[in-house]
């Protein structure tokens, strides 16, 4: 793909909070497991994320070395477009 091909991509409107917490909420109706899933951020959803004042800080937590976002896993860096992957 070229490098215009790639910037012309529609990337999704607004701070990535409130679309993954419509997503993880939408995952555990359907039955998933907090455990299952995990968030793979971009680098910039990433940063966005964590300074997002509007964010209560309990929705964010680290632990052993582990950032989470509403109890769901989240791996930062190694994507172009952040995803809520639901797991198997």
């Amino acid at each position: 793909m070229s490098r215009a091909a790639q910037s012309s991509a529609p990337r999704p409107a607004g701070p990535p909070a409130p679309r993954f917490r419509t997503q993880i909420e939408a995952a555990i109706a359907d039955g998933v497991n907090l455990s299952d899933m995990t968030l793979r951020l971009t680098l910039t959803d990433l940063t966005k994320l964590k300074r997002d004042q509007s964010v209560p800080v309990s929705d964010i937590n680290f632990r052993d070395g582990v950032m989470r976002y509403l109890g769901v896993k989240v791996e930062h860096g190694g994507v172009t477009e952040s995803v809520l992957d639901r797991g198997a």
